[in-house]
């Protein structure tokens, strides 16, 4: 499961979107529960936003229960999903992010692409509490062999996500198309505790 991922370096002109938190700090280590940027389209412009990673919908009174992860192939028909799906895409900016791999003794990867930045397919809810608005956000994840890998979408596929009138035929296209090629090499198990966090999670191991 894609359960850690990094977010330490990103385009100064985010700092000018509606919503974007100017005191954001860099993270080599966001686990759910995180509180995490997420990129969403309001009215034709591009919108950031500070999200739990963990979807909670308005009617949850325990928020401990909050979903980390949506499967693409049950996205579009499960109840918990279904509004959010259609009106309420996302995507989460990324670095890189972490896979475990072994039959007996896990090990982590780091997982990054030739361009500086990844996009995650995701989708958020909103949870009011008087005054405030909280939102929060699952990131959508596919089969990749035995484990389950965010979708990484191209700019025509951010498009085509984060567009509100896409039809349910074009969004699931993007979500199964092709790809973007990723590089991989092995890290220090540093990562493995959650609490761990900075430029050292990245070292070789």
């Amino acid at each position: 499961m894609s359960g850690r991922y990094a977010l330490y370096d990103w385009p100064e002109a985010w700092s000018q979107l509606p919503g974007f938190n100017q005191q954001m700090r860099a993270h080599w280590n966001l686990a759910p529960k995180s509180q995490v940027l997420m990129l969403y389209q309001k009215q034709d412009t591009l919108h950031a936003a500070m999200a739990l990673w963990g979807f909670t919908s308005a009617w949850m009174t325990d928020l401990t229960r909050a979903v980390a992860h949506a499967r693409v192939e049950t996205v579009k028909t499960q109840p918990m999903f279904k509004k959010a799906w259609r009106t309420q895409r996302c995507l989460l900016p990324a670095n890189g992010f972490f896979e475990w791999r072994g039959l007996h003794r896990k090990h982590p990867f780091w997982l990054s692409a030739d361009d500086s930045l990844l996009y995650f397919a995701a989708i958020w809810d909103v949870y009011a509490v008087p005054g405030q608005d909280y939102y929060s956000v699952a990131m959508l994840t596919q089969q990749a062999a035995h484990l389950r890998r965010p979708i990484v979408l191209n700019q025509q596929q951010q498009a085509v996500w984060l567009n509100p009138h896409s039809s349910d035929e074009a969004l699931q296209q993007a979500l199964v198309g092709a790809q973007l090629p990723l590089r991989e090499r092995r890290v220090s198990t540093l990562i493995n505790d959650p609490l761990v966090d900075g430029p050292h999670c990245l070292a070789m191991g």
